[in-house]
């Protein structure tokens, strides 16, 4: 992982590292849980058409975490701040899983600045009863594990932290203390938001990996039942991150939806 591609955004006297690139209608992407790498090919697929805007969130990578920080709602307010700072109009907001989880809670509040919404293998919602698990533990399990639940080809999420880089195992240990900080507890949602989804009247587009076995397919459908109007559609070969097991395919379909074509 390099970050010599990041730049810096302050918002409200908070540092974050951020990726942009692109010109054009601007694209605010929001990263999951396991953070961002400025090298990802969708990066670079993403902002071919568009102006690309990749925040490193607060608390995540070498980002600042603030003190008051310590739930998803506040990530949300954060980033519509962002927009109001960069002025960012027309915005399409892409949110992968916890990212995806941002962009619902901020697409609720206000859609102001939002012209449409992309949210692949979302979390932040309930849909089974309270006795049913919905999103797995990813807590409670190992690497070998998690890596086989998330990935089509579980080789893709491999890392040996013995052989890294020091800033990199580092960058490993914040991402995963602040999914733990923000996430945590309610367990990977906020038990209002899916009552809350209907308030979203702007064009949405749900992707998910087909392999996905953090959240599956069932929860993927009913969170975007919840929102009217909002189209489904799966990618094959990917699990929880389509982002990064079918990079091309994922910009394709996020340049499609911004274009109005069918994918």
């Amino acid at each position: 992982m390099t970050t010599d591609s990041l730049s810096s955004i302050r918002i409200n006297g908070i540092r974050i590292g951020a990726i942009e690139r692109g010109t054009g209608t601007p694209l605010l992407f929001l990263h999951p849980g396991i953070g961002l790498d400025p090298t990802a090919p969708v990066l670079d697929r993403l902002a071919e058409r568009v102006r690309l805007v990749a925040p490193i969130h607060p608390g995540f990578g070498t980002s600042e975490q603030p003190p008051s920080f310590d739930t998803v709602d506040d990530l949300a307010y954060f980033y519509l701040d962002l927009m109001d700072e960069l002025d960012l109009k027309d915005v399409t907001l892409v949110g992968v899983s916890l990212g995806g989880w941002i962009a619902a809670e901020m697409a609720v509040k206000s859609t102001a600045r939002i012209a449409r919404l992309v949210l692949a293998n979302a979390v932040g919602i309930k849909v089974g009863p309270r006795e049913t698990r919905d999103i797995a533990d990813i807590f409670a399990i190992l690497d070998q594990d998690f890596n086989e639940r998330a990935y089509a080809n579980s080789a893709l999420g491999m890392r040996d932290y013995k052989t890294m880089a020091e800033s990199d195992v580092r960058i490993a240990a914040r991402n995963r203390e602040a999914t733990a900080r923000y996430a945590w507890s309610p367990y990977m949602h906020n038990p209002k938001l899916k009552n809350r989804l209907h308030r979203i009247k702007i064009p949405t587009l749900f992707l998910w990996g087909d392999s996905d076995r953090i959240v599956l397919e069932s929860y993927g459908r009913a969170y975007a039942a919840a929102i009217p109007g909002a189209r489904f559609e799966t990618i094959a070969k990917a699990g929880h991150f389509p982002h990064l097991e079918q990079a091309d395919e994922f910009a394709r379909r996020v340049h499609a939806f911004m274009e109005g074509r069918s994918s």
